[in-house]
This record gives structure tokens, sequence and C-alpha cells, in this order.
């Protein structure tokens, strides 16, 4: 019977780890997800804000967003570098990730 108990116990404790396991890495994948689709969005607003595609460079962001279930909560422009603020839920959870998209800034100048 002790060793009954024993293994009992190894095979509870060995599904809490790997229950524990699984959450985490879920977790790792839905904000790895939601930081792509912060980049996107955010490219997506500059591109618009550029011109060189059609369209309002928040509602740009906003249609990347929706694609993973996403919200903007924040769309600034600042010239043509928009900085864009993804609000999602994972579980019961809110999470929010920024992202900023641009033109490289310009090089400093050379002294002669």
């Amino acid at each position: 019977m002790p060793g009954t108990v024993a293994v009992v116990g190894v095979l509870a404790s060995s599904m809490l780890l790997g229950a524990s396991l699984l959450a985490v890495g879920s977790a790792a994948v839905w904000s790895q997800r939601l930081s792509g689709a912060a980049d996107a969005a955010a490219l997506a607003a500059a591109d618009a804000a550029s011109g060189a595609v059609a369209g309002v460079p928040c509602e740009r962001a906003a249609q990347v967003a929706a694609t993973v279930g996403a919200q903007v909560l924040a769309c600034e422009l600042d010239g043509l570098v928009a900085t864009v603020t993804l609000g999602a839920t994972y579980g019961a959870m809110p999470v929010a990730v920024a992202a900023r998209a641009g033109p490289p800034p310009a090089p400093p100048p050379v002294a002669p």
C-alpha cells in the first residue's frame, strides 16, 4: 500500500506540473502573437500616414488588430511615426502591447 500512495502522489504532482507548463507556454504564445499584431498594426498606420497605402492610419491599425481579436487602445502619429497600443484579454487578464513604426531618424550631421 505505501507504494501505491507514492505513485499516486508522483502522478498527481506530474500532472500539476504539466498543466502549469501548458498554461505558461500558451501565455507566451499569446504574448508573441499580440506583439506581432502590434508591430503589424504600427507598420500599417505608418504606411497609411506616409501615403504608401490608402486609408486613415488609425483605422488601418484597427483592421490589423481585429485579425487577432485585439482592439486599438491608443494610436498616435508624430509625423510619419506611428505608435500603436493594442489591448486584448488572456483568460481573465487584460494585456496591452505597444509598438512603434516609421522611417529611420535622420543621421547626425558630419563635421567637416
